[in-house]
């Protein structure tokens, strides 16, 4: 699932690709991926005019034109953007094949014979004009101290459901929440407000650390817990057996011995 890094990747990858191309043509035909717009809205705003710059703030990612809307892309659960012949994005197990056009549902066509393609297998991600953006909260990515700590480190969730709620900080996912947890060494069902101001600025630290280091990689999934998260998993640090239970609505997986046994 695309989190932070992958979409990260992805802006880049349209940054370094995408910018400056004249829009010729634009396939808007999904309208399920391009709700609430009728086929040929999108089209019609965008064609004559060129990409000039990319953004991301958590999970959102958006790209300004030169004097037309604002376009917004939304990776959803299994998207990527494929520019020509370079995809960047989500992980697919199946080693991200290329070239499968029934799974293009969004793609802009340059003057110079290039494309941008939104690839989704799962159909969940999402082509918007002018996006709205202002219930999200600071990116996770470069969130100050000061803002972390009043954010995450209030309310009676469990802390990886407070770090995963986009609204208090943006970008965090399943796998990049366990991983950051594990690097911290924070119990994932404590209470948000039970973390004091030292585990808070290290938590903040290592998801920093974890993006960084997940962008380098090329994913969440190359993460150092990512491959013992199995019912018969092991610490990849102590040893121990990882724990297992659901928080947030969502799988999750930490060290018995070092974040907390498996009780409550």
């Amino acid at each position: 699932m695309p989190e932070l890094p992958e979409v990260e990747s992805a802006r880049a990858l349209i940054a370094e690709h995408g910018l400056g191309r004249e829009i010729v043509a634009v396939d808007d035909s999904d309208s399920y991926v391009c709700r609430p717009h009728a086929p040929g809205e999108i089209a019609d705003a965008l064609v004559g005019h060129r990409l000039t710059e990319a953004h991301r703030q958590g999970k959102a990612m958006w790209i300004e034109t030169d004097g037309g809307p604002v376009l917004g892309l939304h990776l959803g659960m299994a998207g990527r953007i494929v520019i020509d012949d370079e995809a960047a994005g989500d992980y697919w197990s199946d080693g991200g094949r290329k070239h499968v056009p029934v799974w293009d549902r969004f793609t802009l066509r340059f003057a110079d014979g290039g494309w941008l393609a939104l690839r989704d297998k799962r159909r969940l991600g999402r082509a918007v004009l002018d996006p709205k953006l202002d219930r999200l909260g600071p990116d996770a990515a470069e969130v100050s101290r000061d803002a972390f700590r009043e954010r995450v480190g209030r309310g009676d969730a469990p802390l990886k459901a407070r770090i995963m709620d986009q609204a208090v900080i943006a970008g965090v996912g399943n796998l990049l929440a366990d991983e950051a947890l594990w690097r911290a060494k924070l119990d994932p069902r404590r209470p948000a407000k039970a973390l004091d101001d030292d585990e808070l600025d290290r938590l903040r630290r290592e998801i920093r650390a974890a993006t960084r280091r997940a962008i380098e990689r090329g994913g969440v999934h190359t993460g150092d817990i990512i491959d013992h998260r199995t019912r018969d998993g092991v610490c990849p640090r102590c040893g121990a057996d990882m724990a297992r239970a659901t928080i947030g609505g969502r799988t999750t997986y930490w060290c018995s011995a070092e974040q907390g046994g498996a009780g409550a």
